[in-house]
């Protein structure tokens, strides 16, 4: 899975628009960098800026961000409704995808350490990325803002984690910065059929984590409960990591209540809008739809359109568009203007549109572009294309067998196995590129000049590496396309028998698959100088190869018998 972070600085500017480009073309000039969001406010006289990458273009984006902020932005001079310390005052790293937590803290320490030693800008780490228990807090690492600072870093109490602890004219102009790592936070407003904004946040004050402030006798005029030392007391709500408050949008004329998520680990955002729906309609209200403000990782939506299929006990084993599909449709994320992944999903945002892939032609154009001149795809793509078909089968049956009639107690064990057969699938669907990808890099290295020695030996290398790369990709084939074995058979077995020569046939391009990758370990392991590299692969593969001939007759001895 790729490394994807969110990054979200938030720049103590948010009038002159001339400063805020220049802090937010640094960040477009780095490549790999996708910015998505630029959100100025006058009042708060800050910018939030988002934008999103794989982890070492993010951390520098973020680095040259708080460079120019530093240059650009004087907090002598800084007047604004929002709380603030500095020039870049926080700069949040959050993780979307195929990094942890504890991976984003460390970069978050690594690049304060960076602004504190070679910007020579003060730095506090919060939230995960925190040294100390109470810098976890924000607040406490920004209490009395920028005009309390001076005397706060001189204090042992609270010198900067980074960088200066003196006040300085450097220090006095970019003030310090918050650098941490947090969980995504998810902007999420939901429909309600009503125009008062008192039953959205009675519903709102059911929910959010911090709840409603308790009352004596009446739970809406009773007499509020203090504590000891006169503070109210607070009765909570339902939902950890969740704020939320009602408010009426005259643009629809309709009810919400806004929500922020901020940590969907904890409160992911299906559990929030079916938590709502429940309170809702005990105040005899009811939601009718759903919005997302700004950006969700994929997994959120994947998540959340498992959730609904489950409820509905139906098989969860379906391609991502489709468990996309169900989850906006459950939640009525279109209720109020289109929802357009491409526009909402990270991941999807993020996607390379010039790079074309193999898998996103038709199948008239693929097998087109297969019977050209061209020397790939060749047959490597299509044995991985003839094994994700094979692995698609065995899901098709598992699906099915999901969803028949009388069979609904057996649904989960079918899910589970459509689950297993959609994953394969995928894995063989990348295969299909990465096998004509590894062509192009051993045409790409006898390509390489060799006018002399060092050339020739650079050659000889990239070649071989190369080379071994090209024999390693059929091999994964090999092994992913096997896989598929263990649910063919199951199906065969046990699946729908309407639907038993489907797995047959899922069985025979497995085997195919198979076959055809170990052809292409054996062509492009004749190139290795490495004889004895050359020999482990092959091996390797002649044992998938003996087994998968063992499965695929155990399935189709199964299947012919249920067919006679």
């Amino acid at each position: 899975m790729q490394q994807l972070l969110e990054c979200v600085p938030n720049f103590s500017e948010g009038r002159d628009m001339a400063i805020i480009k220049q802090i937010t073309d640094e960040i477009q000039a780095v490549k790999g960098i996708q910015l998505v969001d630029v959100d100025p406010g006058k009042a708060t006289n800050r910018t939030v800026v988002t934008f999103v990458g794989e982890p070492k273009p993010v951390t520098e984006a973020a680095f040259r961000a708080i460079k120019k902020a530093s240059q650009l932005i004087d907090m002598r001079h800084h007047k604004g409704a929002h709380p603030r310390f500095g020039a870049t005052d926080v700069c949040p790293l959050v993780p979307v995808s195929g990094i942890s937590m504890e991976e984003t803290a460390k970069l978050a320490n690594e690049l304060a350490r960076r602004v504190g030693e070679e910007l020579e800008i003060p730095v506090y780490c919060y939230e995960a990325a925190a040294n100390e228990k109470k810098r976890k807090n924000l607040a406490n690492c920004r209490e009395g803002e920028y005009e309390a600072l001076e005397k706060r870093l001189t204090t042992a109490e609270w010198k900067p984690d980074y960088g200066p602890a003196t006040w300085n004219h450097n220090t006095a102009k970019t003030g310090a910065t918050a650098i941490g790592a947090r969980n995504f936070l998810i902007a999420y407003n939901v429909n309600l059929n009503t125009t008062s904004v008192r039953r959205a946040n009675s519903v709102a004050f059911d929910i959010r984590e911090r709840g409603r402030v308790k009352r004596e006798g009446d739970p809406i005029t009773g007499k509020i409960v203090t504590d000891e030392k006169g503070n109210k007391v607070w009765e909570p709500g339902l939902l950890k990591s969740v704020k939320g408050i009602g408010w009426f949008i005259e643009e629809y004329g309709i009810a919400q209540i806004s929500m922020n998520l901020t940590d969907i680990t904890v409160t992911p955002l299906h559990k929030a809008f079916d938590a709502t729906c429940e309170q809702a309609a005990a105040r005899g209200l009811r939601v009718t739809g759903s919005e997302l403000v700004g950006v969700v990782p994929l997994e959120a939506m994947l998540e959340a359109g498992r959730y609904f299929l489950k409820k509905q006990r139906r098989s969860t084993g379906l391609p991502e568009e489709e468990l996309i599909r169900i989850a906006v449709k459950s939640m009525g994320l279109d209720e109020l203007y289109p929802f357009e992944p491409d526009k909402k999903i990270i991941e999807y945002i993020l996607k390379d549109k010039s790079n074309k892939k193999l898998t996103d032609r038709t199948l008239k154009s693929f097998a087109d572009e297969t019977a050209s001149e061209s020397p790939a795809p060749g047959g490597g793509s299509i044995a991985a294309y003839t094994g994700a078909l094979g692995a698609a089968l065995g899901t098709m049956v598992a699906n099915l067998s999901a969803h028949k009639r009388g069979w609904d107690h057996r649904w989960e064990a079918f899910s589970t196995a459509a689950e297993k057969g959609m994953k394969i699938q995928q894995k063989l669907l990348l295969l299909v590129d990465e096998d004509t990808q590894a062509f192009n890099k051993i045409m790409d290295a006898f390509s390489l000049p060799k006018s002399n020695e060092e050339e020739k030996s650079a050659r000889t290398e990239a070649i071989q590496k190369a080379t071994e790369y090209a024999t390693r990709v059929p091999l994964k084939v090999m092994k992913t396309a096997f896989e598929s074995f263990s649910l063919l058979k199951d199906m065969a077995e046990n699946g729908n028998p309407n639907s038993v020569s489907d797995a047959g046939v899922g069985a025979l391009c497995a085997r195919a698959a198979v076959r055809g990758a170990m052809l292409n370990v054996l062509i492009n392991a004749g190139g290795l100088s490495d004889k004895t590299l050359a020999g482990e692969l092959i091996n390797k593969g002649k044992a998938i190869e003996e087994q998968a001939l063992l499965e695929e007759k155990i399935i189709m001895k199964i299947v012919n018998d249920k067919i006679k």
